[in-house]
């Protein structure tokens, strides 16, 4: 990682993840590690509880804080989901456990 990733990820891995939803039109969301997709109706974010999947409608990222870990959100929300980030299993693993 290049210098100053670290330190962030490890800062990033101390932050809890925190969801208040107000009203179903804005979400914050703290703990949060990196934005790794978004359009206007569906955003992906990866937190240390996993990946939080965000659906809605007329969605974008208002307010965005790397350092802070911090991504507010406004637009219609409709389902907020967690995602496991442990990847899955192989056939074989799957086969014989």
């Amino acid at each position: 990682m290049p210098y100053g990733e670290t330190e962030r990820a490890a800062a990033a891995a101390k932050r809890p993840n925190n969801l208040t939803l107000e009203g179903r039109r804005r979400l914050t969301v703290s703990g949060v590690e990196e934005v790794e997709r978004f359009d206007e109706n569906e955003i992906a974010l990866r937190t240390g509880e996993g990946r939080l999947i965000i659906c809605g409608e007329g969605m974008h990222v208002n307010g965005l804080s790397v350092d802070k870990g911090d991504v507010s959100v406004q637009g219609r929300i409709d389902e907020l989901r967690y995602e496991d980030s442990a990847p899955e299993k192989g056939f074989w693993a799957r086969l014989w456990h």
